[in-house]
Parts: C-alpha cells; sequence; structure tokens
C-alpha cells in the first residue's frame, strides 16, 4: 500500500493562459507541472546554475552583464544570478502568473524571496518567445529555461524559439559578443547544428550528471562580437 508520503499532495491547480498549472508537494520536494508535463521540482538545481555560471564565464569578465533568465521555475536559477554581484540587471521572464503568485506570497518564496528583493532583478510577466522578437541588442546573457530541452516542449508555441527563426531573434537580443545558454533534459546534436547555422559561434555542450538516464545539459553559444 502506498503510504501518504508517496502520494503528492495538489497544493494549487489553476487554469493559466497556456493551460493547466499545477503545483504540488510530494514529500519534501515542491514540483512544478504544465498540462500534464512535470516541469521541474526542488530536488537539487545543480543544472540551473550551471545555465548561469556557463553564461556568465562565456562573457569572459565583461563589466556590468544584463541578464536575462527565461523561465522562473522553482528559483533556482535566479537565486544564483541574484548571489553574483556580477550582473548590474538581471530580468526574468515568466508568462505564468501562477508561478510568480507562487513566488511572492507562496510555497516557493522560500527558494526566491531574497532574490526577487533584489533592487537588480525584474520580473515581466510575458511570453518569452514574443519577448525576445522584441528585444534588440539589450541583454549580454540570455538564460533559457522554459521546456524540458529543444525538442520536448511545454507547448507547441514555443518550438519556434529553437527554430533558425527564433534563434535569429535571440541573437538580435544580444548585445554583440553575448551569450545564449539553454537548459536541456538531454543532448541534441541537431540543436548543436542549428546554433551554427544561425551564425552562433563556440558552440558547446555543458554536462551534468543525474541519477539515472542521460545528464542534463546546457547548450552555450556566443552572438558574433
Amino acid at each position: 500500500m502506498p503510504t501518504s508520503y508517496d502520494i503528492p499532495e495538489v497544493l494549487d491547480r489553476r487554469e493559466g493562459p497556456y493551460g493547466e498549472i499545477v503545483l504540488r508537494r510530494h514529500g519534501e520536494l515542491l514540483q512544478i507541472i504544465a498540462n500534464g508535463c512535470f516541469l521541474m521540482d526542488t530536488s537539487d538545481g545543480r543544472s540551473e546554475r550551471l545555465l548561469v555560471d556557463t553564461a556568465l564565464g562565456a562573457l569572459a569578465g565583461r563589466p556590468d552583464p544584463e541578464v536575462l533568465i527565461g523561465g522562473l521555475g522553482v528559483g533556482f536559477s535566479l537565486a544564483h544570478a541574484a548571489a553574483d554581484p556580477r550582473p548590474k540587471r538581471i530580468t526574468v521572464v515568466e508568462r505564468e502568473p501562477a508561478i510568480i503568485g507562487w513566488h511572492l506570497d507562496g510555497p516557493l518564496s522560500d527558494f526566491s524571496a531574497c532574490a526577487l528583493a533584489d533592487p537588480r532583478t525584474e520580473i515581466l510577466q510575458t511570453d518569452l518567445v514574443a519577448h525576445v522578437h522584441e528585444t534588440y541588442d539589450t541583454y549580454d546573457a540570455l538564460c533559457l529555461d522554459i521546456d524540458n530541452g529543444p525538442g520536448w516542449t511545454v507547448t507547441d508555441g514555443n518550438d519556434s524559439l529553437y527554430s533558425p527563426a527564433g534563434l535569429a531573434a535571440c541573437a538580435r537580443a544580444l548585445r554583440p559578443g553575448g551569450v545564449l545558454a539553454v537548459w536541456s533534459a538531454q543532448p541534441s546534436p541537431e540543436f548543436e547544428e542549428t546554433l551554427c547555422n544561425a551564425g552562433f559561434q563556440q558552440v558547446r555542450t555543458e554536462e551534468i550528471p543525474v541519477a539515472r538516464g542521460v545528464p542534463d545539459v546546457v547548450h552555450l553559444a556566443v552572438r558574433p562580437g
């Protein structure tokens, strides 16, 4: 018989602009589920921290970088960026009002309260795909974590972000020499090729081993100077 510990407890369930979004507790972990698809939980955070570290490291000491974090999630990437003194500005783009609310005055505030109080932090409630298409020469780093990977998107509309046109928009949103970092639940040589074909340079993949299965990765690429 399953114990109560084995059965996730739904803390909040809402119908958002892109479908159902759920926050649940499973033992000591908090989990975000979108349209029945597991997105992330509070179990680790190493790959989310790598997302920020590799992007900032690839900027090679550029002073006062302005960083965009695509997807608030459980707050690991934001908290890690805010703990670093280098960024001048940290903009978080999150399209789900429920997730923002869970951070502002809900269970996820334990992971992000200090970062949200940081005067460098700004939260934009908007769609990331639309935002990069409307933004030009603004950011030094884009740290994107809105899907389970380029080939495993949460909603169909996100597919366009990883297309040649979407990557061209990401490049335009970056300043020359800026860095694009994309989190994925599995490596994608095809996506690396798409990044190269889109004109990015220094394309590489950083891996984070997981307990079972293929490693999480961060795809990294640099807009030419």
